[in-house]
């Protein structure tokens, strides 16, 4: 990891080692302590962070000492745990991971139990409550749920989970550590690493990205994110593989190299980790950082070497990430960053991305409407763009935390009956004494919409009908139809593939990106 604040350079280096597991990787996060109380002490610093903007993403100190042998650590709606194939604790959502020690044991026994039989266990229900198991690797991760989700959806976050350890250690150097000693304690490289797990399991309560596994853009004229595009395209390096420009979380701008684009897709998963991992640290508000990560969609045992920094110290609200295959290009990568100031400078494209008005249900038109999620299928594949979708800002009856995790839960509902494994639906009308919602899924879009209790059914389809002529007529604001492209390759040199990123054989940080926590 390399950190170049105001006052000039500091961090750590990745060394090259050999395959083998050695103490060398644990060396780096005996770093985390006293690295993390700078980072919590810089964060007042920033006069607006990015936690601001987003639901809290870190618990008290108070639920990771939670007393699991009270009522209220029974009563959390949800429990996810992770642990080693061993039975060896790695991480508790509440309470500690010693205190959990024999109920870990306990899911492991289940585990190895069911597998002695040639089977693995999937789930158990029991008494409104459904606890499921998803075995990655050497890994065992289990949720414990009493929220109208489904089996599927609870292991898709399992899988989020999973992804998030891996993108921080990457999954060759998980199976290397536990094939070479099965009774390792992964708390030890994950010290300090519970605020990113915590934060991510948070943000999936009220972000929607997660539901419809896609990115939102931030509502902006097309003449002004392509010029920001054109800025993003020409400063450029070789190696350097994506440029990212975001706004409180949401997609201004992403520049992909050519070969990138033809050779693999980023997933929305990748962007959602990445963005995770940048709020959960202060430490990404404290200067330009340069850390390698992983991409697990993208290829799970091999990190990009990332660069962040904000272009609005010390809001911090507009954030630019630039992924490079090159561990040594922190100056090189660095100097595009002063070009994009430079380009949005000229250009004035600060101001006008931090005035840009964010999508209001009003703006609908549509009176009986309290909001939605728009997610369109039609996008050609040879643009190999993320998935997008589009929602308004949540407004009342929604708008604190309780009520806005109260209306995702109802929009998990409805997923789950309209992806149902069982019987899937094309159409589905569902009343509440609150509220009444309508769930649309054709070979073009998916829509959610929430409206007021006492809409009917024909005044909802009516009403979405509005709603859908709306999006068309603005979705060049809405989302970034055809991303637009680079080449830093030299024509003989092309042929990009997932080995251009560094192996983690050849570079093992595994704890580099955990001293930024």
């Amino acid at each position: 990891m390399f950190r170049r604040g105001s006052g000039g350079c500091e961090g750590l280096r990745p060394e090259n080692t050999n395959n083998s597991f050695s103490t060398d990787v644990l060396e780096e996060s005996s770093d985390f302590t006293a690295f993390l109380a700078g980072a919590e002490l810089k964060q007042d610093d920033c006069s607006s962070s990015l936690a601001a903007d987003f639901p809290a993403v870190s618990p008290s100190p108070s639920t990771r000492n939670e007393d699991v042998m009270t009522d209220g650590w029974r009563s959390r709606r949800k429990h996810v745990f992770v642990l080693s194939e061993a039975g060896k604790p790695i991480y508790s959502r509440y309470g500690s991971e010693e205190a959990l020690s024999s109920v870990m044991g306990v899911m492991m026994a289940l585990v190895s139990f069911v597998q002695v039989g040639g089977n693995t266990i999937q789930s158990i229900h029991s008494d409104g409550h459904i606890i499921v198991f998803l075995q990655k690797g050497p890994l065992v991760l289990v949720s414990a749920s009493k929220r109208h989700q489904s089996e599927l959806q609870l292991r898709s976050e399992l899988l989020h989970v999973y992804h998030q350890i891996v993108s921080m250690l990457t999954q060759a150097s998980i199976n290397r550590i536990f094939q070479c000693r099965k009774n390792y304690d992964l708390r030890r490289l994950l010290f300090g690493s519970e605020r990113v797990l915590d934060a991510l399991l948070d943000v999936m309560e009220t972000e929607a990205g997660f539901l419809l596994s896609a990115v939102q853009c931030l509502p902006l004229a097309p003449s002004t994110r392509d010029t920001i595009s054109q800025i993003l395209q020409k400063a450029i390096t070789p190696n350097l593989v994506l440029s990212i420009l975001l706004y409180n979380g949401q997609l201004v701008s992403i520049v992909q190299e050519k070969m990138v684009i033809e050779d693999a897709r980023l997933k929305s998963t990748d962007l959602h980790l990445l963005l995770n991992l940048i709020r959960a640290s202060s430490a990404f508000q404290t200067g330009e950082i340069w850390t390698p990560i992983c991409l697990p969609c993208f290829n799970p045992d091999c990190y990009f070497y990332t660069y962040v920094a904000y272009l609005d110290p010390p809001d911090c609200t507009i954030c630019l990430v630039l992924l490079s295959t090159d561990k040594d290009a922190f100056y090189v990568v660095a100097e595009c960053k002063r070009k994009i100031e430079e380009g949005v400078r000229t250009h004035n494209a600060l101001q006008c991305i931090s005035k840009v008005q964010l999508c209001q249900v009003c703006h609908v038109g549509v009176a009986e409407l309290r909001h939605f999620l728009f997610k369109p299928l039609d996008v050609p594949d040879h643009h190999s763009q993320l998935p997008q979708f589009t929602s308004p800002e949540v407004e009342a009856p929604y708008s604190t935390e309780e009520k806005r995790i109260y209306l995702m839960d109802l929009y998990w509902h409805l997923h789950s009956r309209i992806h149902s494994t069982l019987r899937p639906l094309k159409l589905l009308y569902h009343a509440t004494q609150r509220e009444t919602l309508l769930a649309l899924v054709t070979g073009k879009f998916e829509l959610y919409a929430c409206f007021n209790p006492l809409v009917t059914k024909s005044t909802a389809i009516g009403a979405v009908t509005k709603l859908l002529r709306w999006i068309k007529k603005e979705e060049d604001c809405l989302f970034i139809r055809s991303p637009p492209k680079y080449s830093t390759t030299p024509p003989e040199a092309r042929g990009f593939s997932n080995s251009r990123v560094q192996t983690n054989k050849q570079d093992k940080s595994d704890s580099s990106v955990l001293s930024l926590i």
